[in-house]
């Protein structure tokens, strides 16, 4: 698959970010949250291009978002013991010379 070709619809497999609750107002002035008892929502907070982003989610998207997470982190861990092993190797060979 090409960059860009992504299937819109497709959920995505690997999210990196944190699953946050946003609590707002709504704006409306006889609305509950004008007392202070906020709406309250899940949100995906992610870093992108240095800035901060928040993604508002279907309370339903909640379990794909922690899965495709979660699968993030597995594939991030896997990756610093790799990387680590190989820093291992190049100092055991750079030892033995």
């Amino acid at each position: 698959m090409v960059a860009g070709d992504e299937d819109p619809n497709r959920f995505p497999l690997m999210l990196r970010g944190t699953l946050i609750t946003m609590r707002r107002k709504c704006g409306k002035p006889t609305c509950r949250c004008q007392q202070g008892q906020l709406h309250e929502g899940p949100a995906l907070s992610v870093s992108v291009s240095g800035k901060s982003i928040t993604i508002t989610l279907q309370p339903a998207d909640v379990p794909l978002v922690e899965a495709a997470l979660e699968r993030y982190r597995v594939k991030q861990e896997s990756l610093k013991k790799h990387a680590t092993a190989g820093v291992a190797a190049l100092r055991a060979r750079k030892a033995s010379r």
